[in-house]
């Protein structure tokens, strides 16, 4: 059943000049975005830094706002919702940030800073606040004697505990992870995503996982989607994506995957070329200016999301819908 659905979701940010401050362009951050997220699965989203990953991830919670589209949660449309309806869906839907030593604020003690939350929406009587804070600390693998102490005083693996926590007070359906283990050591990374994962299980919480690592990814998610420039450009269950990657883009980034076995060999795949700017992108298929296989038309015709295998959609020139013309990635 789905738990959330967008519908033609776009961020632009208006880039100002002058003296009057007249708009002169915009930054096109999420362009023409369209998915459903399943209650219960975990979604990975995948792509470069600056594809737009966590701006949509911020503007399906509403911290920034839309341009256009909608944004359906729980049967609701939350797109220009305010007040207590705002309220109320911030409650069903949290966020676990990137940055474990940005995101808590150094002057509060871990114990009201996951507590916070319970306060703001009056979930629990003033005095049953710190056995809720103690629960959900152990919860998260912290000693519930750290609610005293202050963010400083813990490694970046225990910041991000103390995040999830935070998220999990407020008892929530949806989270959106942010690249919740980018910045933390290959072995804390591990812990921190069984722990998501060991959660989702007992609590049947719904991800959107957003990373850049395609190898976490692949472990936590049931499909993934990847973004380029603003647009998801492939979608597929994870085990698929990874065997049958069918969008160029897609491939090149699987190709980049170390392999765990050094016997194993794959072809790497080179792209040309920068990203071009979301100020000003390419016409026809953002991709064409890097891909390998692009045709004439791709200059100028944007491609049609299709279905080329069960549950797989790719945004890919009707002419390559056979798949014959898709550089394959060998093992």
């Amino acid at each position: 059943m789905p738990l959330l659905e967008i519908q033609n979701l776009k961020t632009h940010f208006p880039i100002h000049a002058g003296i009057i401050r007249r708009q002169v362009g915009a930054v096109k951050a999420v362009d023409d975005v369209s998915l459903t997220i399943n209650e219960g699965e975990t979604v990975g989203l995948v792509g470069e830094s600056g594809c737009g990953k966590t701006t949509l991830g911020r503007t399906i919670l509403r911290l920034i706002e839309p341009t256009a589209g909608n944004i359906v949660f729980d049967g609701q449309d939350i797109t220009r919702t305010n007040g207590s309806h705002l309220k109320s869906f911030r409650r069903k839907a949290q966020m676990i940030f990137q940055d474990p030593y940005g995101s808590l604020n150094p002057r509060m003690t871990v114990g009201n800073i996951v507590g916070e939350a319970i306060k703001i929406h009056s979930l629990l009587p003033k005095k049953d606040i710190p056995a809720r804070v103690a629960e959900l600390l152990k919860a998260v693998g912290l000693d519930p004697s750290h609610a005293t102490r202050y963010p400083h005083e813990f490694s970046g693996g225990q910041r991000q505990r103390i995040g999830i926590a935070r998220a999990l007070a407020v008892e929530p359906k949806f989270i959106v992870c942010d690249e919740p283990v980018s910045a933390l050591d290959v072995s804390i990374q591990a812990q921190i995503i069984n722990l998501l994962q060991e959660l989702q299980e007992k609590l049947g919480l719904t991800y959107l996982f957003i990373a850049h690592d395609l190898s976490v990814v692949e472990h936590i998610s049931d499909r993934v989607l990847v973004m380029y420039l603003g647009k998801v450009v492939e979608s597929s269950p994870a085990k698929e994506l990874y065997a049958n990657p069918l969008h160029p883009y897609t491939q090149a980034l699987i190709s980049a995957v170390p392999m765990i076995d050094p016997a194993t060999k794959r072809k790497r795949i080179l792209l040309p070329g920068d990203v071009p700017s979301p100020i000003n992108p390419p016409s026809g298929c953002p991709f064409h200016p890097r891909c390998p296989i692009a045709i004439e038309k791709c200059k100028t015709v944007v491609p049609q999301w299709r279905e080329l295998r069960p549950d797989h959609w790719v945004a890919c020139d009707p002419a390559l819908a056979d798949g014959s013309h898709l550089a394959k990635v060998k093992a």
